[in-house]
């Protein structure tokens, strides 16, 4: 994995050429040409995964901070659809974490991508008033914390697999912690914090909720 303990940084993995006067503030070629378009949707969806999950650092440090929410909303609802019906079809045959009909399959493939919109938005929103507290003014705004969340979801992709899906989907914390360095110039302890804090949070809910249901049928047990 390629988890640069350093500051993030804007500038380009290709760099200026020798006397151009330093880094150029676009993004690299490379990165730009792995970024996700929908008016090339399969070639640009396989590049931008393939760079998310094996060059992440690059990836992050050279695609657009800011003027483009649609292709990563589009490459994230993509991601989610896939294991909405990947996961549905083993739900259908009784392997999956649910069992379910068809009713149930086609719900969740028409409500998967409306779901992952509002919650990409939201996701990003929290992140976002984290990296204001953390990393500060100097941050790239909104829709750089946005991006990151959008290109993260790529760990959907294998989300439903049983039992390891999970495990694998954790990756998705590296990413946003890579991503959260790169695309607002911190270092890696304030992105951690950013990405660990609300993961933490989640965490003590989930901890306290099945302390509660256990409490529940063991009361309920002695009566």
């Amino acid at each position: 994995m390629d988890f640069n303990t350093g500051t993030g940084g804007t500038e380009s993995s290709g760099g200026s050429p020798p006397g151009a006067g330093g880094p150029s503030p676009g993004p690299s070629r490379s990165a730009a040409a792995a970024e996700f378009r929908y008016t090339d949707p399969v070639q640009t969806f396989i590049a931008t995964v393939q760079a998310v999950v094996l060059r992440p650092v690059d990836f992050f440090r050279g695609i657009l901070r800011q003027g483009d929410f649609i292709n990563p909303l589009i490459f994230a609802i993509i991601c989610y659809e896939v294991a909405a019906i990947l996961g549905g079809l083993l739900g259908l045959v009784g392997i999956g974490a649910m069992n379910q009909g068809l009713g149930g399959f086609i719900a969740s493939i028409i409500l998967a991508p409306i779901f992952a919109a509002i919650g990409l938005f939201i996701g990003a929103g929290i992140l976002h008033l984290l990296v204001m507290l953390i990393v500060g003014s100097r941050n790239s705004g909104f829709e750089a914390t946005f991006r990151v969340g959008a290109y993260a979801a790529v760990t959907s992709l294998v989300s439903w697999i049983p039992f390891i899906g999970g495990i694998l989907a954790l990756y998705g914390i590296y990413l946003g912690i890579v991503g959260i360095r790169e695309m607002h110039n911190t270092t890696t302890g304030k992105a951690a914090l950013v990405v660990l804090i609300p993961v933490a949070i989640i965490f003590l809910l989930v901890l306290a909720l099945i302390a509660l249901v256990g409490a529940f049928l063991f009361f309920g047990t002695q009566q």
